[in-house]
């Protein structure tokens, strides 16, 4: 991820440590998508073997894992922090440049 917009210049990291809340919504990313592969699974598959679902989760979870790093950090910065906000008068400034 960059540190700063290519575009307009923000910095990112607004706070030491800003991106450690991102971790959470990695979290309920993950769990979400466990749960739905785990059922889904377990539907289709009718199987009782502990080693299917273990094998078809860590693949999910291995599958998966670059999506939730980057939508995690856009989630927080987008929905979750009142800190950012787009103001159009920027993206002027950085296109006379």
């Amino acid at each position: 991820m960059y540190e700063h917009c290519p575009h307009c210049g923000l910095k990112f990291e607004v706070e030491p440590g800003y991106f450690y809340a991102a971790m959470y919504v990695s979290y309920a990313f993950s769990v979400a998508e466990v749960v739905t592969l785990g059922l889904a699974t377990a539907m289709l598959t009718k199987s009782e073997s502990p080693w299917l679902y273990v094998s078809v989760l860590f693949a999910a979870i291995f599958i998966f894992a670059p999506f939730n790093l980057r939508y995690s950090r856009l989630v927080l910065l987008h929905y979750l922090s009142p800190k950012i906000v787009y103001n159009p008068v920027y993206e002027r400034a950085s296109e006379k440049k």
